[in-house]
């Protein structure tokens, strides 16, 4: 959340239509729902006609983890900065973070989330 800026927080709240702040733990939960949500948010809904043919559910596993991890690109292919792409690909899974901390460091982002985000009016 370092990349979280408080002024982007209270605009999203102010002006929602300009910007919008999607949770990854809320997506997998309903990811048809928040797809439908960011295609109103960027003024491109889905008919009743798109959503009867199943484009959304088309959509969902086209941009599904599984897929996108697989791709040869994000297999073998490299960023500008030398980075692999496959380095930006871990589980998928919500919580999967915390195999990766430790549980200082794990306090550590809570307080920091805590000081700094949800006073803002930013919830977790």
């Amino acid at each position: 959340m370092a990349f979280l800026k408080q002024g982007y927080w209270k605009e999203s709240l102010e002006r929602s239509n300009k910007v919008m702040f999607l949770r990854f733990e809320e997506m997998k939960m309903k990811p048809d729902f928040h797809l439908k949500k960011l295609a109103e948010f960027l003024e491109c809904p889905f008919t009743k006609d798109e959503e009867s043919k199943g484009v959304v559910d088309d959509i969902l596993n086209l941009c599904s983890f599984e897929k996108l991890s697989n791709l040869e690109v994000n297999k073998t292919g490299k960023v500008s900065f030398g980075v692999e792409n496959k380095a930006f690909f871990r589980r998928g899974q919500v919580g999967d973070g915390e195999k990766l901390l430790t549980t200082e460091m794990i306090e550590q982002l809570n307080t920091v989330i805590e000081e700094k985000l949800v006073k803002h009016g930013f919830n977790f």
